[in-house]
């Protein structure tokens, strides 16, 4: 059986699972690639506690890994977006196929790594960078290949999705359930990439460019956190039937391509909807085959390894091949990917959910209602509630038709101007995720 020599560049949570899987499953991966695969040697700063590493070659400089002539495929799970590119060109350069989880470095400096790996004639395979063990890329970019892809939709950080689950289902405030998310090791020391959509957005360009054939974009993306999400407007949405998601969201239209990070209301009928923890999801809907939804773990040292390991497999599979025939990163073939507009935030359309405390007095909800009609908009659903005794101020909770962002924005600024609105209008914008 023929042998494929694999270096691994980091030593962390998922390159130390990465090699205890590798050894683990050792002769079920090779009867899957029809080569033994081997880990020749790895590269890292410091050894992990717990992981054998027995009869590898272990050096600290990941450099030399890429430049190691007896290693056919390299690993690169160090972090990052300078040393980790760094070393991925320095591999392409000799010649080394390479396999990454790295979300930060695909989104933000993809098109310029694959192009550095078609001109070598290797391959960049990244299934591990976009929500963990979900195998979400190759299914898009092979089991979708025939359909023409309308919208994806996905809960693609774990973190925020935990957090999110927890202060639904247990009235906990934000900041207390992001302590508990540090503690438990889902949210780093600085959560800022988790919980203001960062890493939402890099998985998100990356989807969008396999689903729709268009460039990486990370720079385009309209991408908002969860950090000021309050708990009432977590309850008022249940009341309505509706769940508050930290959604990724990447659309074409005969206008361009939509691409967005957003705390949205989903009906809580749709599965994702239903999807809790820090697990993820993604919801595509394609012409031919309709909705189709993946679900799995998005994190962790194995279901990451997993998905590591099966674009190693894949290299192992067709180590021989010419390039020109092997699937393309981005699905698409190079000529064919289109440098289509991405839509502006302020002209995207959807539904909005809007909370505002008025004064406790007739003919108020008339003026918010005129107010709306005035810009086209209609109400969906409405919920006010009463003042609580000798409470001078009620709370409205409303959901609008479809609008455009820029109108809502007027529509917002206008009602905040009345006499009658006591404060800030909590605005989040309404999915309903039907195909």
């Amino acid at each position: 059986m023929a042998v494929v020599n694999v270096g691994i560049c980091g030593l962390g949570t998922v390159g130390g699972g990465a090699v205890t899987v590798l050894r683990r499953n050792a002769a079920v991966i090779a009867a899957r690639a029809g080569a033994d695969i081997v880990i020749r040697q790895i590269g890292a700063r410091r050894d992990k506690p717990g992981i054998d590493t027995q009869g590898i070659d272990v050096v600290r400089d990941v450099f030399a890994v890429a430049r190691n002539p007896d290693i056919d495929i390299v690993v690169e799970l160090i972090g990052g977006t300078t040393t980790a590119k760094e070393l991925v060109l320095e591999a392409i350069k000799h010649g080394k196929h390479v396999v990454t989880a790295n979300k930060a470095l695909i989104a933000e400096y993809g098109n310029e790594i694959f192009a550095a790996a078609a001109k070598q004639g290797v391959s960049v395979c990244f299934e591990a960078a976009v929500a963990g063990g979900i195998p979400i890329i190759k299914a898009i970019r092979e089991g979708l290949a025939a359909n023409r892809i309308q919208w994806l939709a996905g809960i693609i950080n774990g973190t925020g999705n935990f957090i999110l689950s927890e202060m639904r289902s247990k009235g906990r405030a934000f900041d207390d359930v992001l302590a508990e998310a540090q503690k438990l090791g889902y949210a780093e020391a600085d959560p800022t990439f988790d919980v203001e959509g960062i890493d939402a957005a890099h998985k998100l360009v990356i989807l969008a460019s396999i689903a729709f054939g268009i460039p990486l974009r990370f720079d385009a993306v309209f991408t908002e956190g969860i950090s000021r999400l309050q708990i009432e407007d977590i309850r008022h949405a249940d009341e309505l039937g509706y769940r508050v998601k930290h959604l990724g969201v990447a659309r074409r239209t005969d206008a361009g391509v939509e691409l967005r990070v957003h705390p949205t209301l989903i009906p809580a009928k749709r599965l994702i909807a239903n999807v809790n923890g820090v697990k993820n999801a993604v919801l595509v809907e394609s012409d031919a085959v309709g909705p189709t939804l993946y679900y799995g773990a998005g994190a962790g040292a194995e279901p990451t390894a997993s998905a590591v390991i099966a674009d190693i497999v894949d290299l192992a599979r067709t180590m021989g091949m010419d390039v020109r025939y092997r699937v393309p990163p981005l699905a698409f073939q190079s000529g064919a990917i289109e440098n289509v507009a991405v839509i502006p935030m302020e002209d995207v359309v959807c539904g909005h959910y809007l909370r505002m405390s008025v004064l406790d007095k007739p003919g108020v909800l008339s003026q918010v209602t005129q107010v709306l009609s005035s810009h086209g908009i209609s109400v969906e659903a409405l919920i006010q509630k009463e003042p609580e005794e000798s409470a001078e101020t009620a709370t409205i909770i409303l959901l609008t038709s479809r609008a455009a962002e820029k109108t809502l924005v007027a529509v917002v600024k206008s009602i905040e101007a009345m006499d009658s609105i006591e404060g800030q209008v909590v605005r989040l914008r309404v999915e309903n995720l039907d195909g």
